[in-house]
């Protein structure tokens, strides 16, 4: 059964590669204009318990060029940690950065607590006349030219929301085998250009950590309260942009802001388990994929490994097919090569394993973050 599969397997493997290189040719880089940007943009920062990464996101966001009409909000959510006590003294001495405390509290029935924060800051921002919002996490870092260079993409292409994919980085041995993938796996499935030209929902492709709205856009569509319950807020925040008949796009970020979202095995299974039960459509969809990943990815590899003759060529076949996606990812976005794409199996079972805590935890009612259960 193996040995008539793999050719199949590796064939398949090497057809998603080749897309994968295809989509990343014609990803959007977006380049900051040649002058200043004229509206009125509110940069938008969520924070609960991030005391060790909101001073670098604020310093990198007041570092903005070309943007002279440019206010920053920081919502404290109810930090335990001394997260507003920073974001006010990195406020004292630059009127444009304000500071807004919120008690700790659960977000209102209906409401997670993320999304409820970026309603709030849009509240705010809309009531000061902001034309542009800029969501952005705080633990992102923004390159200088970073809010220009989005808000010529979202003009210069008629967006009511541009997408960047900040350039995800990597340290301890469980973010260098799971995180590559956030960037890989829709580089490798969706077909980017039919996504733009056609705008289907079903289609989207966003990262929270760093999303710029055209401010009346925003509000037609109802913002984060449309999606006030949604773990994947930021995917369904584009399909509501869509399937309002707004134009959205998913753009390459990396050159743009990067970001350190997991700083511990611990808080990485945390961080995906509380989502990633939600991103396939179901139990059903959450099995038919994971069992065509590790078909594609890992039983290639174990063929290689183990197998003989024919069976072990086409096994490497596949496996080399898996890793040569990984090395395009990786060198298109300034993420770490070699040996990590070596390692894409283990990757994927990683992924896998995940993948099932996140099930247990929905279905058990025990998912939970920054200390606030997930109710199911």
């Amino acid at each position: 059964m193996v040995r008539r599969l793999l050719p199949w397997l590796a064939v398949g493997a090497t057809a998603l590669t080749v897309h994968t290189a295809w989509n990343l040719h014609r990803l959007r880089r977006p380049s900051p204009p040649d002058g200043d940007v004229t509206e009125k943009v509110a940069v938008l920062i969520p924070a609960r318990d991030e005391a060790s990464h909101i001073a670098s996101t604020i310093d990198s966001a007041r570092a903005q060029r070309c943007v002279p009409r440019l206010s920053i909000h920081v919502l404290d959510d109810g930090s335990t940690d001394g997260t507003a006590a920073i974001a006010e003294s990195a406020a004292q001495d630059d009127p444009r950065i304000h500071v807004h405390r919120r008690p700790d509290e659960p977000p209102p029935p209906g409401w997670l607590g993320k999304n409820y924060a970026c309603a709030r800051l849009a509240q705010i921002a809309e009531g000061e006349g902001a034309e542009v919002l800029v969501f952005v996490d705080a633990d992102v870092r923004l390159q200088a030219s970073a809010v220009a260079a989005l808000v010529r993409e979202l003009r210069d292409g008629d967006f009511a929301l541009v997408a960047p994919y900040p350039r995800q980085e990597s340290v301890g041995w469980l973010e260098r085998l799971v995180q590559p993938l956030l960037v890989w796996s829709w580089a490798t499935t969706v077909p980017l250009g039919v996504a733009e030209r056609r705008q289907w929902a079903s289609m989207s492709v966003a990262n929270g950590q760093l999303l710029v709205f055209d401010a009346r856009a925003y509000a037609a569509v109802g913002g984060h309260a449309a999606v006030r319950g949604e773990v994947i807020e930021d995917v369904e925040l584009m399909r509501a942009v869509r399937s309002a008949g707004a134009r959205a796009v998913t753009v390459d970020g990396s050159s743009l802001a990067d970001c350190r979202m997991y700083e511990s095995p611990r808080d990485l299974i945390d961080g995906y388990s509380k989502s990633a039960w939600r991103a396939f459509g179901g139990l059903a969809g959450s099995i038919a994929v994971n069992y065509s990943l590790i078909a594609l990815y890992v039983v290639p590899a174990l063929a290689a490994v183990f197998g003989r003759g024919s069976v072990r060529a086409w096994g490497f076949a596949g496996y080399a097919a898996g890793v040569a996606g990984r090395i395009l990812v990786a060198r298109h976005t300034g993420e770490r090569v070699l040996p990590d794409a070596l390692a894409h199996p283990a990757s994927i079972v990683a992924f896998v394993v995940i993948n099932k805590i996140s099930w247990v935890r929905h279905l058990t009612g025990t998912a939970q973050w920054k200390g606030r259960r997930l109710t199911p």
